[in-house]
């Protein structure tokens, strides 16, 4: 379940699940509700970068996140660029940067694709150790604030339609008056 950003109609959920739908082994449903895609894909065919660039093509966003790991047991540029190739073959990763010098690994990906669980399996069957340095509160207020824009983008849709109706309501006391 990834987030999108941008969508206000039925016609911007159509071009979502269009994006998606005709990339390779995807298979999409986006709800403007929840403003979410829930996504099937075969990682053989497709990566989540593809992904995120479909929508992104389309003219929406997606929701992106990051998350740091302490990395263990590197000794060379080589072991670098090892957890490097790791942490991109994790599912969701779009990007991962490790730096030797402060053992750390900044990892980019898709927001509800990648899952910290998948970093550190992946880092650890590479031959190293990893600890999640971004704490859950971290994670927790993004989704926060995610849901809070949310909220707020659908109370200013409810108040746009209710000043959009209150001339129909009007208009019908008027014509029952008039019978």
């Amino acid at each position: 379940s990834v987030p999108i950003e941008g969508m206000t109609c039925a016609t911007c959920v159509g071009r979502v699940e269009k994006a998606l739908c005709e990339l390779p082994g995807v298979a999409a449903t986006v709800n403007l509700a929840t403003e979410r895609a829930d996504i099937t894909f075969d990682p053989a065919k497709t990566t989540p970068e593809r992904l995120a660039r479909a929508v992104e093509d389309a003219g929406y966003g997606v929701g992106r996140e990051t998350i740091d790991l302490k990395i263990s047991g590197m000794t060379c540029a080589r072991c670098v660029s090892r957890v490097e190739a790791a942490l991109k073959s994790a599912p969701g990763v779009t990007s991962a940067v490790v730096n030797l010098a402060t053992e750390k690994a900044a990892v980019e990906g898709v927001a509800g694709l990648m899952r910290p669980a998948d970093l550190v399996h992946a880092v650890e069957d590479a031959g190293y150790d990893a600890e999640i340095l971004t704490g859950d509160s971290a994670r927790d207020a993004a989704i926060a604030a995610r849901e809070e824009k949310a909220q707020k983008s659908e109370l200013l849709r409810v108040i746009a339609a209710m000043a959009l109706s209150a001339p129909l309501l009007r208009s019908e006391e008027h014509t029952s008056e008039l019978q």
